[in-house]
């Protein structure tokens, strides 16, 4: 069994920040890709940005500037730091972890609402 724990969504003001973070355990081969996807009502989940076990780092146009992926190899941890919130970036966050087998796994979504 493999768990993935997120923590960090929440209530903020456009401007604001915030940082996710999920950490997986379990029965894990070694990781290579994590990230960050995210869904809006009505729109589909959409990549919001990725990190390979090297750090090269992936970012959706729209969050370009704004959020930072990080990743702590030994804790199997990926961060997503968040600033200059806007509204549109209200919506479910979920971490996904890709293994060496190329088994896919995914957080249980974590809500974050950007709102005056």
């Amino acid at each position: 069994q493999v768990q993935l724990v997120e923590s960090g969504g929440g209530l903020v003001q456009p401007g604001g920040s915030l940082r996710l973070s999920c950490a997986a355990s379990g029965s894990l081969f070694s990781i290579t890709n994590m990230g960050w996807y995210r869904q809006s009502p009505g729109k589909e989940c959409e990549l919001v940005a990725t990190i390979t076990r090297l750090g090269a780092t992936n970012y959706a146009d729209s969050v370009k500037g704004r959020f930072a992926i990080s990743r702590d190899n030994a804790k199997n941890t990926v961060y997503l730091q968040m600033n200059s919130l806007k509204p549109e970036d209200t919506a479910v966050y979920y971490c996904n972890v890709r293994d060496s087998t190329d088994a896919n796994y995914w957080g249980q979504g974590t809500q974050v609402t950007v709102s005056s």
